[in-house]
């Protein structure tokens, strides 16, 4: 397997997965119900918080001990976990966006603001961590590459795919849950559908960006990880949760939760 094929393979995916959810608003003729909402919400959860543990945070944990003295090797997995958190907290609260089942938007009030672009922006900030955690596990690859150490590259260059797989298969959800409302609301569906998958076209972006912050800034790349895990958790929290225990239907959301980190689980240890 190529590494840089792999490379650019794992950042077409997060994108693909986006289009691809958003392309439902071409079959779907109504919204669908809370236990659909439920399975797909608990599914991606799952997926997000595997991929957060298994392909960030244990890394960052591995990397901090093999660079940093034992005193001082916490810090870069529990700070950057901070910070990735405190930034999403920090974005919520400066662009204004309304979340996919909420009845009040959030941020500073924007009454001139149509509510789809609201839609759009709050899918958009939830997907720019999906985003830059892949290009920080591409980075890897991409430091090793240059590095000479071609084994240990594509080594890397497969975890980063298993992880943007997941992250894909996350994203399913979250473009059919911006693109179908917003044809339910009477927008036309190729309207709908590019609204979607402008909002996916933030994890490409991001991914680039982040793969080269951290290949070329190595030393920091603990750092990079574990923020990328803190903003992961930080939209699962907010944003999937919710969904996934709505009154009457958690223990569907709860059953799919369970499926989504086994798959992810399993993908880490078989690859």
């Amino acid at each position: 397997m190529n590494v840089i094929g792999t490379i650019v393979l794992s950042i077409a995916i997060v994108f693909l997965g986006t289009t691809l959810g958003s392309a439902s608003v071409f079959f779907f003729k109504k919204k669908p119900g809370d236990r659909f909402q439920a399975i797909a919400m608990g599914l991606a959860s799952g997926v997000m918080l595997a991929a957060a543990f298994f392909g960030l945070l244990n890394p960052s944990i591995e990397e901090s001990k093999a660079i940093l003295d034992p005193s001082l090797s916490w810090l870069p997995p529990i700070g950057g976990l901070a910070l990735g958190a405190l930034l999403l907290y920090l974005i919520d609260k400066v662009v204004p966006h309304l979340h996919v089942g909420a009845s009040t938007p959030e941020g500073p009030s924007a009454p001139r603001l149509k509510e789809e672009l609201k839609f759009f922006l709050a899918v958009a900030i939830h997907n720019l961590p999906e985003g830059l955690v892949t290009g920080f596990s591409c980075g890897l690859a991409l430091s090793a590459y240059q590095a000479g150490n071609l084994e240990g590259a594509l080594a890397f260059a497969t975890s980063a795919l298993v992880l943007s797989i997941g992250i894909a298969i996350q994203d399913l959800p979250e473009g059919m849950a911006i693109s179908v409302p917003l044809y339910i609301d009477g927008m036309s569906r190729g309207k709908a559908f590019g609204y979607g998958v402008l909002s996916g076209a933030v994890e490409p972006i991001a991914a680039v960006l982040g793969m080269f912050l951290s290949a070329f800034l190595s030393s920091a790349m603990p750092w990079f990880l574990s923020f990328g895990a803190g903003a992961m958790l930080y939209v699962i929290i907010e944003d999937l949760v919710p969904q996934v225990s709505k009154k009457g239907v958690e223990h569907f959301g709860l059953a799919a939760f369970m499926v989504g980190f086994g798959f992810m689980m399993l993908m880490e240890l078989l690859l």
